[in-house]
């Protein structure tokens, strides 16, 4: 179905290609994981399947790729698109018109679909993805989610024959990222339907694939891609899953992939017996402020960092927040969670004054409903979910610079230099900081973002879905930033769905559901007694109180 012949290709200005000398097969009816770290290819070799490289990008294009028998180099995307249905990383780049129904139908008419055909298909892609309710939304109104299953459902709406999705799941919470790979698996196994999708999250969807495609980069600095079955490259790539890094560091055999694998290790081994949890926590875990029951509002002994009380945000008619009230303490990190379109991203909105809202919002002491934005910014930093909001400058470094020179007036130009170099190499940026920011690929946009504002060093940082787009290494890296920061007394709020991220680093968790806080505890309250939002080592060990690989070696070992 798809060849690639020896494709060398680099972006215009670019100072190394970004695919070289890629020869590989893809067959009809595969399911085939694409993975790397940031930076890596992956969404290049992506947008080769469907012409997007070299017709829309440009650069030098060298090989050929052949999708169905068609040569990319002779066909367009347009010529493609009956062929190969294409998810972007970010859904917002192809939303071309304003309400859910007429999106889903806009590429049916581009091919001349027959109505009565047209209606078909969009009922059946609204209840595959579970998105009827949104039929009649507008896209602006949609949260993030619910934007990457709308851009989901119009790709499957044109039944192509070959379905490339870069990052379908990097927005959605566990549920509907489940309900997602679900359907693929589905259209995959009865349709015959091939699918190439690119993910971070792994645990998520590598126990779906026949093979898996790894893209990194060799000493020489050269990209290099391999293909092989899941387990022969999850062996020995530092790009693993929790699961499967369990799986490595207890020489289990073969490697599990799935809970369903992995539990018959630990029941033979008897890993799994009830116990009391004080004796099987392991000690640093237990000892650590990091999962101390914080007093509930109105008993701490000091002034939160962040306080929030009764906030209500109305739009279109409808409450998407409703009597939100919370406290976050210096020093804390919380994260919030719920499902998509459950109003986590409006509160941190709400919080910085970007959207109307009612209540109040304290922060450092200071009552903030009638500061603006721009001098709330000097209290809190808040990265949102689409980083480029924050990308203007040139170069990765002036993004850094300009920060500093807004909120540091008193720096020498050499102080700021300094510190603004000091921060792309916490964030591993240092090999970017003169490319263009627009140019770098989705994690690393991510991190450039976060730069840009933890340069200033704010009281409180707002992080909406801080690991969309970053491989494993980027995360460990994130978690261990987060502490740093949380050590120093920062209060850092993280809307996520990312539940190992959660698991690793965050000291409380507020359920968000229909606008409302439903529950508020430590991750491992939460975590271990929840049936969708656990870590895959929570579901793995039922009667243990372990949510980390970490916790659970250590806890092993003293068993």
């Amino acid at each position: 179905m798809i060849t690639f012949d020896r494709v060398t290709y680099t972006y215009p200005h670019a100072p190394r290609p970004a695919l070289h000398d890629v020869s590989l097969t893809i067959d009809e009816s595969d399911f085939v994981l694409v993975i790397g770290a940031s930076g890596s290819g992956k969404s290049t070799l992506l947008r080769c399947i469907n012409g997007l490289v070299p017709h829309f990008y440009g650069g030098q294009f060298g090989g050929r790729v052949l999708v169905d028998g068609r040569d990319t180099r002779d066909h367009e995307p347009r010529d493609l698109a009956g062929v190969v249905g294409f998810v972007f990383q970010d859904p917002e780049a192809q939303m071309v018109v304003e309400v859910v129904e007429d999106e889903i139908v806009f590429g049916m008419e581009n091919l001349g679909v027959p109505a009565p055909v047209m209606r078909r298909r969009v009922e059946e892609v609204l209840d595959q993805l579970e998105i009827a309710h949104l039929r009649h939304r507008r896209v602006t109104t949609l949260s993030g989610g619910e934007r990457q299953r709308v851009a989901i459902a119009s790709a499957l709406a044109l039944q192509p024959r070959v379905l490339v999705l870069d990052e379908p799941t990097s927005q959605l919470d566990p549920h509907a990222a489940e309900e997602v790979l679900t359907t693929l698996q589905k259209l995959n196994a009865d349709l015959g339907l091939t699918i190439v999708l690119s993910e971070h999250r792994l645990e998520r969807v590598v126990q779906y694939a026949d093979r898996v495609i790894l893209c990194e980069r060799g000493h020489d600095g050269l990209p290099r891609v391999r293909i092989d079955a899941p387990r022969a490259i999850l062996a020995a790539s530092h790009l693993a899953p929790p699961l499967v890094a369990l799986g490595r560091a207890l020489d289990w055999q073969p490697l599990p992939l799935t809970i369903k694998d992995a539990r018959r290790f630990v029941v033979r081994q008897g890993l799994d017996l009830p116990t009391d949890h004080r004796e099987s926590l392991p000690a640093q875990r237990e000892s650590s402020p990091n999962n101390a029951r914080l007093p509930h509002a109105g008993t701490a002994v000091t002034q939160p960092a962040l306080s929030v009380r009764h906030l209500h945000v109305s739009r279109g008619g409808r409450d998407v927040v409703y009597d939100v009230s919370l406290d976050v303490n210096a020093g804390e990190i919380v994260a919030l969670m719920g499902r998509n379109g459950s109003g986590k991203t409006t509160l941190l909105r709400a919080i910085m004054g970007l959207i109307d809202a009612r209540g109040v919002v304290t922060a450092g002491g200071r009552v903030l409903n009638d500061v603006p934005t721009e001098d709330r910014a000097q209290l809190i930093g808040y990265v949102p979910q689409d980083p480029r909001a924050l990308l203007f400058h040139e170069t990765v470094i002036d993004e850094v610079r300009w920060t500093l020179r807004q909120q540091r007036d008193r720096l020498t130009a050499a102080a700021i230099e300094q510190q603004a170099r000091a921060t792309l190499a916490l964030l591993g940026l240092e090999s970017v900081a003169e490319r263009h920011p627009r140019d770098l690929s989705g994690g690393e946009q991510q991190r450039v973002a976060l730069a840009a504002i933890l340069v200033a060093d704010p009281q409180v940082l707002l992080l909406d879905e801080p690991t969309r787009g970053l491989d494993y290494d980027n995360k460990q890296r994130l978690v261990a930033l987060l502490e740093s920061l949380r050590q120093r007394g920062r209060a850092i709020v993280l809307v996520t769905h990312d539940v190992e991220l959660v698991a690793a680093g965050a000291d409380r968790i507020v359920l968000l559901g229909n606008g409302e806080v439903v529950v508020d505890g430590t991750p491992r309250e939460l975590l271990n007694s929840s049936i969708i939002f656990s870590s895959q080592i929570g579901k793995l060990f039922r009667h243990r109180p372990w949510l980390t690989v970490r916790e659970a070696l250590a806890g092993i070992d003293e068993q």
